[in-house]
């Protein structure tokens, strides 16, 4: 019988409130993790980078923890190559700490099928950036030049000539918790095991404009603009399950997966108009925004630190220290429109998950958009 590992990589915490608030939610999404393996027969491994300040977060779970000793900064594909060099499993499952939680049993099952194959392949959550994957054979990879972080993970892989795949995109696949506003967005949806909804359920971190904009979603009248790292295929996917109308700018997509020379529209807009026209601009164009800053405010690709980043998410302009994003977060406080602002993951799997929430507790006809014609089903 072929033995399949699954390595969960869990960053540690950053030392600010907003970035512990992130690394607590992953590791009650790591616990839920973890009982879902089991019950499909698969011993989980828990790898921490060797700055780890948090040495007993899992002893609770009872599982195996690897404590990378790789030199500072952490390089995820020499830490995966040195796992897999040094336990020789058949295949591997792999996720960041944020993701996978809200698989079912029957699709992790499905993932260490795959996993079982016969030949070297990867079966990913999204192939551009990479959050969780299944690879068979994956003692192949310890030929191949891999990425430092799981983000261009896909693409190293298929530059290789590993034959790689993609899951279908919906809540289960692309959620993923990478910044405090996709705990609110769970926490809002009611999805997620005991554990994280334990933790959810706990949290004392109101948010000004998420209740407004889940109103506005499920409005016929209003207008929702999404701005940022949107996948085309999301946002097909999102809008039926919505009431408002939509639309935005698809901004920075691949912009830690890949390298490129374009600078998005909106950023440049920014740039050039200045923070408080972008938002006066926003607020004549829609009735509110979900925003994936990060694309629109890089500059020159470097982002500030999480800490910045989080409080920011959680429009906390006095606990920003670089003043571009300190700039943005108080003019996104003061805008007349409610604004959600996070990460990718935002206008991922987040979209998915608003457009579950904003139902809960309304008895509303839920689609602006008619039903698709069959015409065999007419015929029959």
């Amino acid at each position: 019988m072929k033995r399949i590992d699954a390595y969960i990589f869990h960053p540690p915490s950053g030392a600010s409130d907003p970035e512990r608030l992130v690394g607590a939610g992953r590791r009650a999404a790591v616990c839920d993790l973890v009982e879902a393996l089991r019950d499909v027969a698969v011993a989980p491994v828990v790898v921490t980078p060797s700055t780890s300040d948090e040495p007993s977060t899992f002893d609770d779970l009872a599982v195996e923890r690897v404590v990378s000793d790789t030199q500072s900064p952490f390089h995820f594909g020499e830490a995966l190559k040195r796992l897999i060099g040094a336990r020789s499993p058949d295949g591997l499952l792999l996720f960041g700490s944020g993701s996978g939680f809200l698989l079912p049993a029957d699709r992790l099952d499905s993932l260490q099928r795959f996993a079982s194959g016969d030949t070297c392949a990867a079966l990913f959550n999204n192939f551009y950036s990479c959050d969780f994957a299944a690879i068979s054979h994956p003692r192949e990879l310890l030929g191949i030049d891999l990425p430092s972080t799981d983000n261009p993970l896909g693409l190293a892989l298929a530059n290789a000539g590993v034959p790689c795949s993609a899951l279908p995109r919906d809540a289960e696949t692309q959620f993923d918790i990478d910044t405090p506003t996709d705990l609110l967005v769970l926490r809002a949806s009611s999805r997620g095991g005991p554990a994280i909804r334990t933790f959810v359920e706990s949290l004392d971190v109101p948010h000004p404009f998420l209740p407004r904009l889940l109103d506005q979603l499920t409005d016929r009248t209003a207008l929702v603009h999404f701005l940022g790292r949107v996948s085309p295929r999301t946002w097909a996917g999102v809008e039926p399950e919505i009431a408002c109308r939509t639309g935005g700018a698809i901004e920075g997509r691949g912009m830690r997966a890949g390298t490129h020379t374009h600078v998005p529209f909106v950023r440049q807009t920014i740039t050039e108009d200045g923070i408080n026209q972008f938002f006066r601009r926003l607020a004549h164009a829609c009735d509110g925004a979900v925003i994936d800053t990060r694309p629109l405010l890089a500059e020159d690709g470097i982002l500030p630190c999480s800490a910045d980043r989080f409080a920011s998410d959680l429009l906390r302009p006095n606990a920003v220290s670089d003043p571009r994003w300190r700039s943005f977060t108080e003019a996104a406080l003061d805008a007349p429109i409610p604004v959600l602002l996070g990460g990718h993951s935002i206008v991922s799997g987040g979209l998915y998950l608003l457009a579950e929430a904003c139902w809960m507790g309304r008895d509303l006809d839920r689609r602006l958009h008619p039903e698709p014609f069959d015409p065999d089903e007419e015929r029959s």
